[in-house]
């Protein structure tokens, strides 16, 4: 049995302007996640963000929205982990991958940031461990990497959305998996989609 997850942290930007879009997939996840269970998530200015409590698969898990922008991620993580005393390899976060296609998603424990600001800000935040775990969710790659910062920042196409919503709701059928610290089941049954 490995670490259970205590606190899942959808990551994205505050706002309605960027509301669905890509780089919103992670909180998307969350928001999904809260409304399957039927918890709201209310703002929490000590966090910097929304936050709820929840049982999933018979386990209390904090859920986190950061109200920072994305590149100050950490903030908040960093202000709930410390105050609730949650390591960072019991810790969850959903985050955009621009390296999986629209329609997949991943888990991953541990690693580095691979370019992804909130992450970068995450681990600074966790006293520069990276042992926390990752749900990536596929947003697909623009091809040029100077194209990049629009692309995550705008909405995908219909299609495109689905199959996103698709693979969101893939890992949500997982997530108890993962939570209990069923890592390697979780991953098999998620990556064979």
């Amino acid at each position: 049995m490995e670490a259970p997850v205590e606190l899942i942290v959808g990551l994205g930007n505050p706002g309605p302007n960027y509301q669905r879009t890509r780089h919103n997939a992670g909180a998307d996840l969350v928001l999904e996640l809260a409304k399957s269970l039927s918890v709201e998530l209310k703002h929490e200015s000590k966090f910097f963000g929304d936050t709820a409590k929840t049982i999933i698969a018979n386990r209390t898990v904090r859920l986190l929205i950061p109200s920072t922008f994305m590149n100050l991620s950490g903030k908040s993580i960093g202000a709930l982990a410390k105050f609730y005393q949650i390591a960072p390899e019991n810790i969850l976060i959903v985050h955009d991958e621009l390296d999986l296609a629209p329609g997949t998603a991943r888990f991953k424990k541990g690693g580095g940031h691979g370019g992804h600001n909130g992450l970068r800000d995450a681990i600074r935040c966790l006293g520069n461990s990276q042992l926390f775990a990752r749900l990536r969710i596929g947003i697909g790659h623009p091809g040029q990497a100077n194209q990049v910062a629009d692309y995550v920042l705008k909405k995908a196409s219909p299609s495109d959305q689905q199959l996103i919503t698709n693979s969101i709701d893939d890992a949500l059928r997982h997530l108890p998996t993962a939570v209990e610290g069923q890592w390697e089941k979780a991953m098999t049954a998620l990556h064979s989609i």
